[in-house]
């Protein structure tokens, strides 16, 4: 495993960076009165992801960073409810994509729940 130097060298935050390109391609084809409403709160919650992972990092305290990996850990599950909402109503049509980002969720809270550990075992 290489060093890391950045938090771009993590794994968790590169899939939170594809979760966000995955979540911008879906909400497109939402209604446009959706703008405003539901389509902009599941923008913020997965830009809130990869976000939080860095700003943790940048913190330089492993108490910190937990805190802010467990924000991230948050808006990952308020992302996939919206989702799920949007689903609901109909709002998503592409069923690959939407598969596919709801994959990518589930393989990135297993990330996230793996370094989680991990630092909290860096503490002891």
């Amino acid at each position: 495993m290489s060093e890391i130097k950045s938090y771009k060298d993590l794994l968790i935050w590169e899939k939170g960076i594809e979760i966000v390109a995955l979540t911008y391609k879906i909400v497109s084809s939402f209604p446009k009165d959706e703008l405003y409403a539901l389509s902009s709160q599941i923008k913020r919650s997965s830009i809130s992801i990869p976000s939080n992972i860095a700003e943790g990092y940048g913190r330089q305290s492993t108490q910190n960073y937990i805190q802010f990996i467990k924000i991230a850990r948050g808006s990952l599950c308020e992302l996939e409810t919206q989702l799920l909402v949007a689903k609901k109503l109909d709002f998503i049509q592409d069923e690959k994509l939407f598969s596919e980002l709801i994959n990518q969720i589930t393989e990135e809270s297993k990330m996230i729940n793996s370094f989680l550990n991990k630092l909290e075992k860096s503490k002891e």
